[in-house]
């Protein structure tokens, strides 16, 4: 049930006919820009996390010890 090659110039021609020939080169470079934006975000979220619970901990056991004192 996949898209063959009759249904993917169909799609090529509306996309010309709705965005014309001279911006879809732009259009399609901000998509791969986004897309890598996105991709980038997704690869360095997960240490950010960790870092930031490390960060969050000690700072509470600073709290304590100079309530101790």
């Amino acid at each position: 049930m996949g898209l063959g090659t009759t249904e993917l110039m169909i799609v090529a021609g509306i996309f010309i006919l709705l965005f014309g020939s001279t911006k879809l080169p732009g259009l399609a470079r901000s998509i791969g820009k986004s897309a890598n934006e996105f991709k980038k975000g997704i690869r360095d979220d997960s240490p950010l996390d960790d870092e930031g619970d490390d960060a969050d901990e000690d700072n509470s056991s600073d709290e304590e010890d100079d309530g101790d004192e």
